[in-house]
């Protein structure tokens, strides 16, 4: 009786088994599907000659996101970022507008300066649309490229104070005169997402006592609004 309870067991174990297995499978699937199936919005911007040269910064639809922002004779380098819940729904709001750049025509195909190629790419499961343009009168595209272009200015100051800190500290003054302008000019668009490394550089005795008391007025200017 022992041995055939034992055996019955086994066989109890093994069937369970066989149906668990094929349920956590699907399980799995069903994770892996919703993320695949996320939508992203991509900016990309080549303009030779220039600082950056390139620059290519991808959203998704969670506030996730990478940038990648170089010139053109250096390697491919994205980077992880994460943008703000209000500022994400704006930007998917501004590409609905644009039909998620779906048979939309945003070049005005008139003989303009060159302002660097840009494309915005829409991505979600087998939906991929984009669109090219130079120079556009659309509103929305306006106001989209607007907002990738300062995400672009917003992750440069961020990396241009993380190095100075690092390996520049002679140069902390330039570095904070050129933050303190984009927030003046309101080319940030989430200028509360620079706060902890001006909180940081506010405080570090190490660097010139001008740039610390420089990036203090910045961070208090950010926290009353700028």
């Amino acid at each position: 009786m022992i041995k055939l309870s034992c055996f019955s067991t086994l066989v109890c174990a093994l069937l369970a088994g066989a149906f668990l297995r094929p349920a956590f499978a699907q399980t799995a699937a069903v994770k892996n599907a919703s993320v695949t199936s996320q939508a992203s919005i991509t900016f990309h911007k080549v303009f030779k000659a220039s600082y950056p040269e390139f620059s290519e910064i991808k959203v998704n639809e969670d506030g996730t996101g990478t940038w990648d922002i170089r010139q053109l004779d250096e390697a491919a380098s994205p980077h992880s970022m994460h943008v703000g819940k209000p500022l994400t729904q704006k930007i998917f709001d501004l590409a609905s507008d644009l039909h998620n750049f779906h048979d939309v025509d945003l070049d005005v195909h008139r003989r303009v300066a060159n302002l660097g190629q840009k494309s915005f790419r829409y991505e979600k499961g087998a939906e991929n649309y984009s669109v090219e343009f130079n120079y556009t009168l659309n509103n929305s595209a306006n106001q989209l490229s607007a907002i990738f272009e300062g995400l672009e200015r917003e992750e440069l100051d961020l990396s241009d104070m993380d190095r100075m800190m690092q390996y520049d500290h002679l140069g902390a003054n330039d570095v904070m005169v050129r933050v303190q302008k984009d927030i003046q000019n309101k080319l940030i668009p989430e200028p509360e997402a620079l706060l902890p490394l001006l909180e940081q550089i506010g405080a570090d005795e190490d660097l010139l006592d001008i740039a610390r008391q420089r990036a203090r007025a910045i961070a208090e200017q950010i926290r009353a609004g700028h």
